[in-house]
């Protein structure tokens, strides 16, 4: 059970060098694995974005399965599997560190063939360059982080249809002329 509450903090600049320092931890484990360089997501990856204080991370591998033998060689480097709903049916594997319970990194290793993961670099990349939009999705996370710090379903739905919206102004910003 999560035992980390919803609380959104300013950006900390740390949270780059974070990453990179888990990047390094991961890459050599996953190496034969990978399709493409294990990537920042999320909102601690946009610089200025308020966020919860856990670094998303995201490895895209060839085939689902075969990612499974990589699971002990992970947690011998302290990252630990911890599912959530979906992964099974998306093809995804949630893996954290240092704990599920208490987590600082959510690593989202999904397959190449899959959708979604394309989405979270271009909502990423979206927000980085439109701070308005960023400045309103930050507004609406401390105002649902407000009103409940421990309801994740109520957190992830009231920001949906927001998410929606700013991912409908980012294709049209990726789609060319």
């Amino acid at each position: 059970m999560r035992q980390d509450p919803i609380v959104v903090q300013p950006h900390d600049p740390r949270w780059q060098h974070d990453f990179d320092t888990q990047r390094l931890a991961l890459e050599p484990v996953l190496a034969g694995l990978l399709v493409a360089p294990v990537e920042h997501i999320g909102s601690t990856s946009v610089p200025g974005l308020p966020a919860k204080t856990i670094v998303d991370m995201l490895a895209v591998v060839d085939d689902h399965q075969a990612f499974a033998p990589a699971l002990p060689e992970l947690l011998r480097i302290g990252w630990v599997h911890a599912p959530e709903p979906g992964d099974v049916e998306q093809r995804k594997w949630s893996v954290c560190f240092p704990s599920a319970e208490l987590r600082t990194h959510h690593l989202h290793v999904v397959e190449h063939a899959s959708t979604g993961w394309r989405d979270w670099l271009l909502f990423r990349d979206y927000l980085r360059v439109h701070p308005e939009a960023a400045h309103r999705y930050a507004t609406l996370k401390a105002e649902l982080a407000a009103q409940d710090r421990r309801d994740r379903v109520r957190y992830r739905s009231g920001k949906a249809p927001l998410i929606g919206e700013l991912m409908d102004e980012a294709r049209a910003w990726s789609s060319p002329a």
